[in-house]
Parts: C-alpha cells; structure tokens; sequence
C-alpha cells in the first residue's frame, strides 16, 4: 500500500491542502529527524514527553529506562499520540498575520505495545543506534543482559498516520504585495559543528569519515 488510509482522526481539517498520506513522505520525514514528542493522558493529566525512535518498516519504536512512567504507562494500552516536526524555514511576510513556517510534519496515533521477543528488542535497539549515526552498532559495545533487562522498549504500527507539510513564499493579502518591506524564505537546517573528542579517548583513533562527514540520512524502505 503506497499510501495511508485517512481516518476522523487524522483527516485535517484546517488547510487540507497540506496533507499528506504518501507511505514515502511519512517515511522520509521520520528518518531524518531526531526528536519525537510523545502526548499521552495518565488519571485526567496530559503529558507530552519529548524522546528519541526509530523506525523499522511500519512500526515505530521508542524506549527508555524500565523504570520510566512514560513507556509504563503506554505499556498499559493508552491511546498515545506521537509528532515528529522539521523545521525548513523562516516564512517572512509583507504583514505580520501571515508570518509562518516552512515545516514537514508526522502525526502517529494509536496504542504501543511491549517488545516481548529479546530477537525483534535486540534489533530495535541497533535501529535507535542507527538512526542517529549510521552503520554505529557495528562498532560499539552491544548492550550487556543487565542492560537489556533494564529497559524497555515500546512498538507502535503505523498505522493511523498523517503528514503535514508547507513549502514556499510567504502568502499576503493581495494589497499587502506593494508593502515596502523585504519577504521571502530564510531556509533552515541542521548541520554538525567541529567534534569535540573525549578527553578519555585512545589518542591513536582517527576521527571517523562519519562524524567528519555528518549529515541526516534520507533512508527508503
């Protein structure tokens, strides 16, 4: 299936226009970010935890200390909604009302269960490791059986998905185009600075081509 199946809740509503429900948007903007914020509901009090994913073909993972009341929590089988934004750019307009931003946005919502099976934990925590610097796992220290007994790690199908996207000029109200004053685009990305070694390191390493060379990946499954 090349696209998801919009459902009430992730049909937008306001600017539609900017929907999408393409299987390779979704999947593009999830492999090049960071940062999820994971929005969940415990006894009436709304909480919005920020963390890190990662995503195996159509499952999203997340993961974090056993003792965490996030993922102990959603363990127990409460809705969760989970975003996950890129910031493209600055949108200047001619008049205030119509500031904005370039953006690439993924909503997921729908229930996370535990990673029983040590074989599919395993590989999602070499996904997580991955999905920061690629091809990493292969060169560290595999987590020990005190650490996997530690920590917990939660799936969610992609199932009920959403993408949001804007690109572009700014938009002004058609009189507002003779306005003296400078509009466009200030583009924006996230890129590395110098590394900073551990004072702790073996001198005799060289600094690896992929910190050298950083940048996000654009992966397709």
């Amino acid at each position: 299936m090349k696209k998801f199946t919009p459902t009430e809740r992730t049909t937008l509503k306001r600017l539609p226009s900017r929907a999408e429900y393409d299987r390779e948007t979704v999947y593009k903007i999830l492999d090049e970010a960071f940062l999820c914020h994971v929005g969940f509901v415990v006894d009436g009090q709304p909480y919005v935890i920020p963390t890190g994913y990662a995503r195996r073909g159509d499952t999203l993972y997340i993961h974090g200390s056993a003792a965490s009341r996030m993922l102990r929590s959603l363990a127990e089988g409460l809705e969760v909604c989970v975003t996950v934004t890129l910031l493209d750019g600055l949108v200047l307009a001619r008049s205030a009302f119509h500031h904005s931003f370039n953006y690439r946005s993924v909503v997921v919502l729908g229930k996370a269960t535990v990673v029983e099976s040590a074989e599919e934990k395993f590989a999602a925590l070499e996904a997580f490791t991955n999905h920061v610097i690629p091809n990493r796992w292969a060169e560290v220290r595999e987590p020990n059986e005190q650490e996997m007994k530690g920590t917990l790690v939660l799936q969610l199908p992609l199932v009920e998905v959403s993408a949001k996207v804007r690109t572009g000029a700014p938009i002004d109200d058609e009189e507002d185009y003779a306005i003296a004053v400078w509009a466009g685009v200030l583009p924006l990305q996230l890129t590395a600075s110098t590394p900073i070694q551990d004072e702790r390191m073996q001198t005799d390493i060289d600094l690896p081509d992929y910190v050298v060379n950083y940048s996000r990946p654009a992966k397709n499954e």
